[in-house]
């Protein structure tokens, strides 16, 4: 898996989570959505990986991953932010997952 960070992305990622943020997890988090095909795209700031995570192609921003949530994403994705919502996409070339991107601090 390869991610695509847009300079503003990086930007505005280190301004809410501290410029020393060491990384994120991607994850396709199901709590709440019922069966575990059903879930939502979500961007974790973390201390590292998960017990099963494997690093991302992703500069300059470090990003981990579960193997298995592969299946609910294309190969290279890109990360965005959006101005006028205050928000971030996540989205390939042939698809937008989200344009509300969950954000969420998991870092002890």
């Amino acid at each position: 898996m390869k991610i695509q960070w847009s300079a503003e992305s990086v930007e505005k990622l280190r301004e809410k989570f501290g410029q020393d943020i060491r990384g994120f997890r991607l994850v396709y988090d199901t709590e709440g959505c019922g069966c575990a095909v059903n879930g939502v795209p979500a961007l974790w700031a973390s201390d590292g990986p998960g017990p099963d995570d494997v690093a991302a192609d992703s500069e300059p921003l470090t990003l981990w991953h579960d193997p298995k949530h592969e299946v609910f994403f294309d190969e290279v994705l890109r990360v965005a932010f959006l101005p006028d919502r205050q928000s971030f996409r996540l989205s390939s070339d042939s698809q937008t997952y989200t344009t509300r991107l969950v954000l969420e601090d998991h870092r002890r």
